[in-house]
C-alpha cells in the first residue's frame, strides 16, 4: 500500500476529520460538553457570587431586617474609627501568624515520625488527627474548665511540682496565646496529614540513594524529605493562615474577646457589632475581613508557588 493511502487512513489524520472539524481548522467543538458546567455554575452563582455582591451592597448602607438607605462609605469610616480595631487587626495577625507557624513546625515534625517504622504507628496517627474532628465550640468550653485559674486541672498539674500557673485566660498577657495554643492543638491534626501525604509520595529511590552516599537521617530530612515536602508546606501555610485570619469560634467560646479586648481579633469585633444592631457596620467588617485575608493570602500564595524545588 502507498504512502498516501496510509495517511488517508491514519487515524486522526485531516481526512479523517468531520466537515466541522476540517472547516474550522481541524478543531472539533462540542458544545454540548459545556452544558455539565452549568449545574455548578448556578449553585456558585446562587450560593458565592450573590452573596458576596449583596454583601458588598449592603456595606454600603444602614439597614435592618425591613428596610435599607444608602449612605456611601460612612460604615466603612465609622468601622475604622472604631477603637477596638486596631487592637482586633494586631491580635488576627498575631493570631494568624503563631498559630500556622506553630501547625507548620509541629505538623512537619509529626509528619516525619508517623511515617518511620514505630511501634502502633496507625493508632498514633488516629490519636493525632482525633481532635480535628471535635466540635471546635466543644473543644473551646472544654479547655475553659482545664485553664480555670483555681480549679483547673492544668494549674492543679502545675502546683503539684510547685509553679503557679497563670490565668490562662484571665490575663491578658496570656488570653490570645493561650487560645491559640488550644488552636494548635486542634488543628496541627489536619497538617500532619497533609504532610504525611506529601511525605510518602516522595520516590523511596531517593533516600535510598541518599544513604548509599552515607548521608546520615538529619542530611536525609534537609535535602530530601525537607525540600520535597514544599508543596505541603504551601498547603499548610496557606490553609493555617486562612484559618487564623478568619478565627472566632474558638476565641468566642474561650475569652469572647476579654479580658476586656485584649483576645480581640476583627471577627468578634465584627460579631460585637452586629449583636449591638449595628447590621451595616458590621457587614462593612465582613467586606474589610474579606479584603485583608485577599490581599495577605493572595500574594503569599503566588510567592510560595513561584519557586521551584532545586534538589
Amino acid at each position: 500500500m502507498s504512502r498516501v493511502a496510509i495517511a488517508s487512513i491514519r487515524p486522526g489524520s485531516r481526512s479523517d476529520a468531520p466537515p466541522a472539524a476540517s472547516a474550522a481548522g481541524g478543531k472539533v467543538y462540542r458544545p454540548y460538553s459545556y452544558w455539565f458546567y452549568l449545574p455548578s455554575a448556578v449553585i456558585y452563582g446562587v450560593l458565592f457570587l450573590v452573596p458576596n455582591f449583596a454583601s458588598l451592597y449592603f456595606s454600603l448602607t444602614r439597614w435592618s431586617l425591613f428596610e435599607s438607605k444608602f449612605i456611601g462609605l460612612d460604615n466603612f469610616k465609622l468601622f475604622f474609627q472604631e477603637p477596638a480595631l486596631v487592637k482586633g487587626f494586631t491580635n488576627t495577625l498575631v493570631y494568624a501568624v503563631v498559630t500556622s507557624g506553630s501547625k507548620v513546625v509541629l505538623g512537619l515534625l509529626l509528619a516525619v515520625l508517623l511515617t518511620s517504622q514505630i511501634v502502633a504507628r496507625g493508632y498514633l496517627r488516629s490519636v493525632v488527627f482525633f481532635p480535628v474532628l471535635v466540635s471546635t465550640i466543644g473543644v473551646g468550653l472544654t479547655f475553659t474548665v482545664l485553664m480555670n485559674p483555681e480549679r483547673g486541672l492544668i494549674n492543679g498539674a502545675l502546683s503539684v511540682v510547685g509553679i503557679d500557673g497563670p490565668g490562662w485566660l484571665t490575663d491578658p498577657k496570656w488570653a490570645l496565646l493561650s487560645v491559640a495554643a488550644v488552636d494548635v492543638w486542634k488543628g496541627v491534626g489536619l497538617a500532619t496529614l497533609i504532610y504525611i501525604a506529601g511525605i510518602v509520595s516522595i520516590p523511596r529511590e531517593y533516600v535510598e540513594a541518599a544513604r548509599v552516599d552515607g548521608a546520615g537521617s538529619w542530611e536525609t530530612f534537609r535535602r530530601i524529605v525537607l525540600p520535597l515536602s514544599r508543596p505541603a508546606t504551601v498547603t499548610v501555610i496557606i490553609l493555617s493562615l486562612i484559618g487564623g485570619l478568619r478565627s472566632f469560634d474558638l476565641i468566642w467560646a474561650m475569652t469572647r474577646g476579654g479580658p476586656g479586648f485584649t483576645s480581640d481579633v476583627i471577627a468578634s469585633v465584627i460579631y460585637k457589632q452586629y449583636q449591638a444592631g449595628f447590621y451595616g457596620l458590621s457587614t462593612a467588617g465582613n467586606v474589610v475581613l474579606f479584603v485583608v485575608v485577599t490581599a495577605i493570602v493572595l500574594p503569599l500564595s503566588w510567592f510560595l508557588n513561584r519557586r521551584e524545588v532545586d534538589l
